[in-house]
């Protein structure tokens, strides 16, 4: 039986700087490595509500990256 292992977190936060000739929105997004395997939700969002507010461009999503290495028992 295989095994999965947790190596990293990241979070993504993805923010929407303006919108294009035909109405599109555009987005950027900035990740932030070396986040606490161990981090909630709720932990995750308190923390990007606060990079929020130092931004003027507003929050378009918010994504938690996990990466795990898978171990052959």
């Amino acid at each position: 039986m295989a095994q999965a292992l947790l190596k990293g977190t990241k979070l993504r936060l993805v923010f929407q700087v303006g919108m294009d000739d035909e109405g599109n929105a555009i987005l950027k997004s900035k990740t932030f490595s070396n986040v606490r395997k161990e981090a909630t939700a709720d932990q995750l969002f308190q923390a990007a509500t606060a990079i929020t507010s130092l931004t003027d461009d507003m929050l378009n999503n918010l994504e938690r990256n996990d990466s795990s290495e898978i171990l052959a028992e």
